[in-house]
């Protein structure tokens, strides 16, 4: 520990992402999990959103190439989007099934603040002005207008005049309330998120999805539900902001991953989740989902045991407390009958990830282990009987 903590001062970054300190076996758990669920019946393509070093493609690719058949290695592409990947201009229409992975890039996608004076008063988008002196900045309220802010605010089922959708009596609570005990209300939005959602189905109908990153960030001081942290690095020493407006170029801002809200907006995105005003019979793409904390998506996907140190402390599964993985398939229904074998997965945890492996095009619940010179994939249906495609 003392010897990151050195590491930590002399580095200009305020940290290091999970995929760098625990090279390679953070992106083999990746490519185990793509391998579990991908349909290898065609050439295998993924797109890292915000590669970094290249880190974790070259992990992910060492990974298939030493463990699946070799032609999945030869035929496969891995595209690192350095750029802004919520372009729509930069993408072209992938018909092909394909894998979308982003670590820690949710945390730094751009959020809209919505504010209410009290607990019924009317939403009102939050600006920031310059004052004449043009030295500080300040809050503009105005009438909401943007549509990104509409839209989330739709997903987590707020109405524009303050209030949530539901009873009529939790609604006259709240009137009461408000009167009573009025508080101020401010909550940010992952709209930067729901834009890039938007693009990525848009472009990439077939997408599966594996996104990583904090699912609550400690010692927040900036008010507001899902809050970032704003923090400023100087000697090797971080300091926390209490006010986001004080980030002026200097400083890192990251923001909590709400996956409940993140698996609502991808269903939205995707056309499964509709908006309430519209009433078509019509649905989009219906997509398995699945969260999991990192230590619980180590130990099944993982090596766990190549992190743990001699004491059996492991920083892997320990560490990161604060995260979490969400992943994102379409389900295909052409294999919707085969039944694929568990092999012995015993976790108290391994019931959601059963669910979510025992689905269509997904192979088992154990570690894969391909015959590297075969020339199918083997998969077996309710009578044992063997199927290659």
């Amino acid at each position: 520990m003392k010897h990151l903590d050195a590491i930590y001062k002399q580095s200009d970054i305020s940290w290091f992402t999970p995929v760098e300190l625990f090279k390679p076996w953070y992106a083999h758990g990746i490519a185990e999990a793509i391998m579990r669920t991908a349909n290898l019946s065609v050439p295998l393509k993924i797109y890292e959103i915000g590669g970094g070093s290249g880190t974790c493609a070259k992990g992910v690719m060492d990974y298939i190439k030493l463990n699946a058949p070799t032609r999945v290695y030869e035929n496969m592409s891995y595209m690192v989007e350095c750029r802004d990947a919520a372009d729509a201009n930069g993408w072209g229409l992938e018909q092909q099934p394909c894998w979308v992975i982003m670590l820690e890039v949710l945390d730094n996608l751009p959020h809209d603040l919505i504010y209410s004076k009290d607990q019924v008063s009317r939403w009102m988008e939050v600006w920031v002005e310059k004052k004449h002196d043009g030295s500080a900045l300040s809050e503009l309220y105005k009438p909401l207008e943007d549509p990104l802010i509409a839209s989330c605010m739709e997903i987590l089922n707020l109405a524009k005049d303050g209030t949530t959708v539901g009873s009529i009596a939790g609604s006259v609570a709240k009137s009461i309330s408000a009167k009573v005990f009025p508080r101020p209300r401010r909550c940010w939005l992952p709209t930067g998120c729901l834009k890039l959602l938007k693009v990525l189905h848009g472009a990439l109908p077939k997408m599966s999805l594996i996104a990583s990153d904090f699912s609550y960030l400690p010692d927040v001081r900036i008010p507001g539900e899902r809050a970032p942290l704003v923090a400023s690095k100087k000697d090797g020493n971080s300091s926390d902001h209490s006010s986001y407006l004080d980030a002026k170029g200097d400083a890192d801002i990251f923001f909590p991953t709400d996956f409940w809200l993140l698996e609502r907006i991808d269903h939205y995105c995707s056309g499964w989740l509709k908006p309430h005003e519209d009433n078509s019979s019509k649905k989009g793409k219906k997509r398995r989902t699945l969260t999991l904390d990192t230590s619980s998506f180590m130990e099944e996907f993982g090596l766990p045991s190549k992190t743990r140190t001699k004491d059996g402390y492991n920083p892997m599964l320990d560490d990161f407390k604060n995260t979490k993985f969400y992943l994102s398939i379409l389900e295909i229904m052409m294999f919707e009958d085969l039944w694929f074998i568990n092999n012995g997965s015993t976790m108290d945890k391994s019931t959601r990830i059963k669910q979510f492996l025992q689905g269509p095009l997904l192979f088992n619940t154990g570690r894969t282990k391909w015959d590297k010179h075969s020339e199918g994939i083997t998969l077996i249906d309710t009578l044992n009987m063997g199927q290659a495609f």
